[in-house]
């Protein structure tokens, strides 16, 4: 028998989630003008998603039944300024709640400030490349930290700037769906100033909390002939961003598969490589390689802030979580100073372009009653969290 493998006494344990993938309803958002342009390629709308704007206090009482030490989950920019310097009360007092119950269930609030989406307004002036972008945004973490500041228990900046800037201006998935290679190197240092900027202002507020960026990492690896496409990727993608990290916190690290690179650039996967729905690599061990790296790149405390999978069967995600675990596990064995575990998701959501097609969560939601219903993952991981240990 395989003995059990500890984490650190005080390892924080959680699951993630994103405001405009299971709030529903965010009309004011760039997301919503682009998933509801024909032209955009967006699968579905999101519509009511997973109604949590006002079911909220049932996804607190799934991290509650999860024994979760931390719940992370964002604000929406677009209802709190839904027109310039026009904040809503209503709206700030709305996660005033949610922070306060987070607490109150003996679990830590982490509070992503920016999760993909931007105000309309702010989109119509040209998003991120609008040159007072990066102040805007500051201003209003300054208010909603102003309101929230002595609730919050982690503050993360932007998620994934990286995959803002490349899937909104190089891919094209995201909005404003161009394709600029121009544009999106332009866009990549508004998101770098964004977040200097983002720290300030939050850490001018009240309450003390450790801040730090969410950052998406692959695992990148060259073939043959791809070294200089991997080590350009490596600078573009990542490095660029944990550079910007100086002074923070912490770093968030969040990961999902492995990318190949040959003499030619990116490989897509070949036929009899295990894929997940989104249509990557299974790979579950990326979380602890990411880490790793993350820490030896930054020297700051690394959080894994997302981690899982899409699938449909239950048993590849209790599969791809026992995998990942032993990954950080074996990471934080050598040294690395991994600090927590972030699972994504708590609930099936809104998986952006992808509409609802790709399935993340250890809570399934039935799409017409918002009926939330266990997995057998999720009771998987509720042992974890108990025991500690994998």
């Amino acid at each position: 028998m395989t003995a059990r493998r500890h984490f650190p006494k005080g390892f924080l344990w959680g699951t993630a989630t994103a405001a405009h993938q299971i709030e529903g309803g965010n009309v004011n958002s760039d997301w919503w003008a682009f998933e509801h342009d024909p032209t955009s390629g967006v699968a579905e709308v999101s519509g009511d998603a997973c109604n949590s704007f006002e079911l909220w206090p049932r996804d607190l009482e799934l991290a509650t039944e999860l024994g979760s030490g931390a719940y992370r989950f964002s604000l929406e920019w677009s209802r709190i300024e839904p027109s310039p310097g026009e904040f809503s009360r209503a709206a700030l007092d709305h996660y005033s709640r949610v922070c306060d119950s987070v607490r109150e269930a003996g679990i830590v609030p982490v509070v992503t400030y920016n999760h993909n989406t931007l105000p309309r307004w702010v989109a119509e002036q040209g998003g991120w490349e609008w040159s007072e972008a990066p102040e805007r945004h500051a201003q209003f973490c300054d208010v909603a930290t102003r309101a929230l500041g002595d609730r919050v228990g982690m503050g993360c900046t932007i998620n994934e700037p990286n995959i803002v800037a490349l899937e909104g201006y190089f891919i094209g998935n995201y909005p404003p769906g161009v394709r600029d290679l121009g544009r999106y190197a332009a866009v990549t240092e508004s998101l770098v100033h964004a977040h200097r900027l983002a720290v300030d202002a939050i850490r001018s507020g009240p309450g003390s909390f450790p801040v730090g960026l969410t950052l998406s990492m692959n695992e990148l690896v060259a073939l043959e002939g791809g070294d200089v496409h991997r080590s350009q990727a490596i600078e573009i993608l990542e490095d660029v961003y944990l550079r910007a990290t100086t002074g923070d916190d912490f770093v968030g690290v969040q990961s999902y598969t492995r990318v190949f690179f040959d003499g030619d650039g990116f490989v897509v996967p070949g036929d009899g490589v295990r894929t997940t729905q989104m249509g990557y690599e299974y790979w579950p061990s990326v979380a602890g390689t990411t880490a790793r790296r993350a820490a030896e790149a930054t020297g700051l405390p690394v959080y894994i802030t997302e981690n899982g999978v899409g699938t449909e069967d239950d048993r590849e995600r209790i599969e791809f979580l026992q995998g990942a675990l032993e990954s950080v596990h074996e990471a934080i064995s050598q040294g690395a100073d991994i600090r927590g575990y972030f699972f994504w998701s708590l609930m099936d959501n809104f998986e952006w372009a992808d509409g609802y097609r790709a399935k993340f969560g250890l809570f399934e939601v039935d799409r017409s009653t918002f009926e939330r219903r266990a997995k057998p993952s999720a009771g998987f991981y509720r042992d974890v969290i108990s025991a500690n240990a994998i």
